[in-house]
């Protein structure tokens, strides 16, 4: 099969396109044929070597995380999905690979895709869908009538986000550009601010969450906008003690962690709120919630572009320059 590995980490660095075997699958994996994987800012920092302390892959590694596809062969304790299902997934840490033609993923990470999106739409959702709903849903336990600020709400964690947690009944604040207001208006944004013109803490007060996805002085500004008690949930880090406890890091990694966030939650007490920074995991259950909510027309996929499998390179870094709108797919099939 054909595949993008990532042969040296680095920001200059490109993904070499190689012929490389078909994965074997263990009992509980799925062999999926890939149709469509989008692209992540994830896909870019692993690349650059950003996560290689706690995510370390053996190089060369296939690049890509999120997939759209179909099943053509099952493990044999596999008992949820049969060949020809069409599925989608986030690949879990330490199994990425949706940069190439065939994947095996494991039967808990994987979902049936929604009825009425196309392979490409299906692969926009599943790293921006699990991340909003485990920001939102499972660690924010977000409320009706309780307000959420989420940065950069023409992107694509925003744009899912935004339409969740209109969803679950909150009021929505976001940031953007002047050309992607009506954008975010439409995705159900009740406060749009262009972040260029306007700053976002003369307006907003009194909030009970912020979904931070910007830079660190970004990240300190929202802080004081929370009430007392108030949360700020971090896709962009700094990573936290609690990120250690989840990736069962060793104890000098854990002081790491503690140092790196130190200063960003000493601020985050003596406001009276509360830090801590969000790493998704693949979730099939919850990708599969995140499908009926698809389904009944509750959130529709926003994508900016798409490209070639022979394109995936220029995709990329389409995404690294922070413009696109929604998500940015790779047609593989």
């Amino acid at each position: 099969m054909k595949a993008f590995v990532v042969s040296r980490y680095g920001k200059n660095e490109k993904l070499q396109l190689i012929e490389k075997a078909e994965p074997v699958i263990k009992a509980n994996e799925i062999l999926v044929q890939v149709h469509a994987a989008s692209v992540n800012l994830l896909d870019s920092k692993i690349r650059n070597g950003e996560f290689k302390l706690f995510l370390p892959y053996k190089l060369p590694f296939i690049n890509g995380h999120d997939v759209a596809g179909i099943i053509v062969k099952t493990g044999t304790a596999v008992n949820r999905f049969k060949v020809g299902d069409e599925v989608y997934a986030r690949a879990a840490d330490h199994h990425i690979g949706t940069f190439a033609e065939y994947i095996s993923l494991d039967e808990n990470d994987l979902a049936l895709k929604p009825k009425d999106l196309s392979m490409e739409e299906s692969a926009s959702i599943p790293l921006v869908g699990l991340t909003a709903w485990q920001a939102l849903v499972e660690k924010a336990n977000l409320q009706k009538g309780q307000k959420v600020f989420i940065q950069a709400g023409s992107g694509g964690v925003g744009t899912f986000a935004i339409q969740l947690a209109k969803h679950l009944g909150a009021f929505v604040a976001s940031t953007t550009s002047e050309a992607n207001i009506n954008l975010v208006k439409s995705l159900g944004a009740d406060l749009v601010i262009d972040y260029r013109k306007q700053d976002f803490t003369t307006i907003l007060k009194d909030y009970d969450l912020v979904l931070n996805s910007q830079d660190t002085k970004t990240l300190e500004k929202s802080l004081t906008i929370l009430k007392k008690g108030g949360k700020i949930l971090s896709i962009s880090g700094p990573p936290d003690p609690g990120f250690g406890e989840q990736i069962q890091a060793n104890f000098f990694f854990k002081i790491i962690l503690k140092f790196l966030s130190g200063a960003i939650r000493k601020k985050a007490r003596r406001l009276g709120v509360n830090y801590s920074f969000l790493f998704m995991r693949a979730n099939g259950a919850q990708l599969t919630k995140i499908t009926s909510l698809i389904n009944a027309g509750v959130i529709k996929p926003v994508i900016d572009k798409i490209f070639s499998f022979e394109q995936t390179n220029e995709a990329l870094t389409y995404v690294e320059t922070g413009r696109s709108k929604g998500k940015v797919v790779i047609k593989v099939k």
